[in-house]
């Protein structure tokens, strides 16, 4: 008898979208095929400690608006010591036992020490496949600097910004950031979620705004506010063959000036997804080609939501892409998709299905 491929879901993890790691890792564990698969769940805690952690995806709720969060209580798990060895392991601190092959990792970790390529090198080291992009692809898709770099030399328009480089002063930048105009949007370079994220529309709020980004990153990217409707579409890639969804389009509303932590997660009540969005044809086709466009720059692979801004007049700017976007059963990428008629666990199925047919190696 063929035993039945083993999937890891890997989430948590030390960065401040810890929780939505979790969040997402609920969806995913719900909606994989358990007469196909076994299913391992690997937690990483806040401190970086990866442990044996629930499949039941009721375990991985918001509760009372409060995110789950892995906890230091179960066994740790330790991956494959070398290339050739392919079992997992299980310390509980007595002993170490093999809890057998992983076939692919589905790793759902948001933010730094994870969409950032740290876990996919990780995973590469010991030829461990896995859904999603590679180690590079999602370096340059989480720094958002360099990201914006790899948009420009692809022909793509973004929106002008000033990078405040770890320790530079507001001030030895202030004549580039005032010919940006107001409003400004200060975001720390390298954290997701709209953690961190400030709308300034006075430049007396800018030194708060950029001390409220340090906190989740040393580096941070003070950009030009755009005015327009905030425009996402789903990116699919497998079998080689890279798909857009249908787009939407987040309106907010209540006390919510930008679609932030809050909005995204904790107060759905004043916010509208709206799928499919009524754009033009030919703006709908032009936000497709960028997605696409945008998806190939970075080299991504597998997924992504690809962000963008379109004016009054039909002008679009690219804002950012995401490798590995939120995916809980709420979150607009599987919502994109299932305007196109693919459900949630069918995405899911996909991904792992692209993921196990990936060659290990370079690529």
């Amino acid at each position: 008898m063929t035993r039945k491929p083993t999937v890891a879901v890997l989430f948590g993890g030390r960065s401040s979208e810890h929780g939505v790691s979790c969040v997402t890792a609920g969806g995913v564990l719900g909606a994989i095929d358990r007469d196909r698969y076994d299913v391992v769940a690997v937690g990483i805690t806040r401190e970086g400690r990866w442990t044996r952690a629930s499949t039941d995806p009721s375990d991985w709720r918001i509760v009372d608006g409060i995110m789950p969060s892995v906890t230091d209580e179960g066994p740790t798990i330790l991956p494959p010591r070398q290339v050739g060895d392919p079992e997992w392991r299980s310390d509980d601190g007595a002993s170490v036992v093999p809890i057998g092959a992983i076939d692919a990792v589905f790793p759902l970790l948001h933010g730094p020490y994870g969409e950032d390529g740290t876990i996919q090198g990780a995973l590469e080291l010991v030829d461990v496949r896995y859904v999603g992009s590679g180690v590079l692809a999602s370096a340059v898709g989480m720094d958002k600097q360099f990201m914006k770099a790899a948009f420009v030399d692809a022909g793509l328009p973004v929106a002008p910004g000033i990078v405040l480089q770890p320790g530079q002063s507001v001030a030895s930048r202030m004549p580039e950031l005032e010919a940006l105009g107001l409003p400004v949007f200060v975001k720390p370079a390298r954290a997701g979620s709209s953690m961190g994220i400030s709308k300034v529309t006075s430049w007396d709020q800018l030194r708060a705004a950029v001390a409220d980004a340090v906190k989740h990153d040393p580096k941070v990217l003070i950009e030009a506010g755009i005015v327009g409707r905030e425009i996402e579409t789903a990116v699919l890639a497998t079998a080689g063959d890279v798909r857009t969804s249908p787009q939407g389009e987040i309106v907010t509303g209540g006390d919510h000036a930008f679609y932030d932590f809050e909005a995204k997660y904790l107060d759905e009540s004043h916010v509208q997804l709206l799928c499919p969005t009524l754009l033009d044809d030919l703006v709908a086709g032009q936000v497709a080609d960028y997605a696409r466009r945008a998806f190939l720059a970075v080299g991504a692979e597998g997924l992504a939501r690809v962000d963008c801004f379109v004016a009054a007049d039909g002008t679009v700017t690219v804002n950012e892409i995401n490798t590995m976007p939120g995916f809980t059963t709420t979150s607009m990428y599987p919502r994109m998709w299932a305007a196109a008629g693919i459900a949630y666990p069918e995405l899911v199925e996909a991904l792992i299905q692209e993921a196990l047919a990936r060659p290990l190696g370079l690529r």
